[in-house]
């Protein structure tokens, strides 16, 4: 099952659940607009190589488009629609003003020099410039950018249409951004992983956790739930999988990161096992905090932790699901579950509309506030529905959204 077609299985779920009418259906699930471009871009060795990139603004109901931008060699157009729409529902569930969208370059990072990566964005904003903007679609950094990108987008786009911070979220907190937003996803795991625990009575400094992924979110969701009792017993990234039954040194191990290059390799402090071990090994709260798919109906059958966490876009494929949930699983959602980072774009946005600076006791205290909100309606509704979390999560952003086209006199 392709990505925009998983979406659309759990849309159409939550859309039984509300007897929600078949027009609304069809409007809600297309696209308000889809833009592919060329990316032309001189390389360092004098070579011009011609790049992808993609925008689809998937819905606008409730304000203006909202959603990430990747750089990955597998990015498409399928892929990004699945994300778009994700966001539109994800910015609903956690009732921001916000639609959804996301957009991404078909290319591998990882592989280009800075001086490259800066050419790749610019000419990426050259293209879409005039179809995004404060008030109409406003990406953030996602996987393969950062905030290093996201100073060079509002820059190019400057040049454009004047300064305008607004216009892009996750800028480095000098540069109009705010701060908390770079531990946000990963804060937000960490608290959502505590609520549902004490929503199970479950004792957090009792719980163990896997987590696949030491990037931005896995490393802070890892750092959250260390502070809050729970041990630790795996962690990953691209280069393996390590594991300590006793529990591993999160702070040590995130200092290790930063000193090799953002990467875990050679790790000594843990049995170095692979990705897949991790995924089935024996614990708790398993979060996958990678990349989508992981999960998949080969190896669902073999997951041992009892919660699953969702804290990567899309980690767990739909046949997966069905076999998690009937074999008694609880999975928090990633529409729910990886939300702290557009929360807190909404907050610097916000910031910027209003020229007033915001401190980090503050993005913390509306972050937990929102995310706990967003959380405790999706545990009425999965109980008063008899659905998954999941379900219930689509309930709730596509009600808001489909009241909201109403309202505006659309449908």
């Amino acid at each position: 099952m392709r990505a925009f077609e998983a979406v659309n299985l759990y849309f159409q779920r939550a859309a039984d659940q509300i007897e929600l009418p078949d027009e609304m259906r069809e409007l809600l699930m297309m696209a308000v607009r889809e833009v592919q471009v060329q990316i032309p871009v001189d390389m360092d060795d004098g070579r011009l190589a011609t790049f992808v990139g993609y925008r689809v603004q998937h819905n606008r109901a409730r304000g203006p488009m909202k959603g990430g931008l990747r750089y990955h060699p597998e990015v498409d157009l399928d892929e990004v629609r699945s994300l778009a729409s994700l966001m539109t529902w994800k910015t609903a569930v956690v009732n921001l003003p916000y639609g959804g969208a996301k957009g991404g370059v078909a290319v591998d990072a990882r592989k280009l020099s800075v001086i490259e990566l800066e050419r790749v964005t610019r000419r990426f904003v050259d293209e879409i410039h005039d179809v995004i903007g404060p008030d109409t679609d406003i990406p953030a950094p996602d996987m393969g950018t950062d905030h290093r990108v996201m100073a060079w987008i509002m820059n190019q786009y400057g040049k454009y249409h004047g300064f305008n911070p607004g216009v892009v979220t996750g800028k480095p907190a000098e540069y109009y951004g705010i701060p908390g937003r770079e531990e946000a996803p990963g804060r937000g795991v960490g608290l959502l992983t505590v609520k549902l625990l004490q929503r199970l009575k479950w004792k957090s400094k009792e719980a163990t956790i896997a987590i696949q992924g030491f990037g931005t979110v896995g490393s802070h969701a890892a750092k959250f739930l260390h502070e809050a009792g729970c041990r630790v017993l795996a962690i990953s990234d691209a280069t393996g999988a390590y594991y300590r039954q006793e529990g591993i040194d999160v702070p040590g191990a995130i200092r290790y990161s930063l000193q090799h290059d953002h990467l875990l390799s050679g790790y000594p402090d843990a049995e170095l096992i692979t990705n897949a071990a991790l995924l089935e090994s024996d614990v708790d709260v398993l979060v996958p905090a990678a990349i989508g798919g992981v999960i998949s109906a080969e190896n669902a059958p073999r997951i041992k932790a009892p919660i699953i966490v969702e804290a990567a876009n899309s980690p767990t494929q739909p046949e997966a699901d069905d076999i998690l949930v009937k074999g008694g699983k609880t999975v928090l959602p990633d529409v729910l579950a990886n939300a702290g980072g557009v929360t807190v774009s909404y907050f610097e946005w916000a910031q910027n509309r209003q020229f007033y600076q915001w401190n980090l006791d503050r993005v913390r205290g509306e972050l937990d506030r929102t995310l706990t909100s967003a959380f405790e309606e999706i545990w009425d509704l999965a109980r008063e529905h008899k659905v998954t979390l999941r379900t219930a999560a689509f309930i709730l952003g596509i009600s808001r959204v489909a009241r909201a086209t109403e309202l505006s006199g659309l449908a």
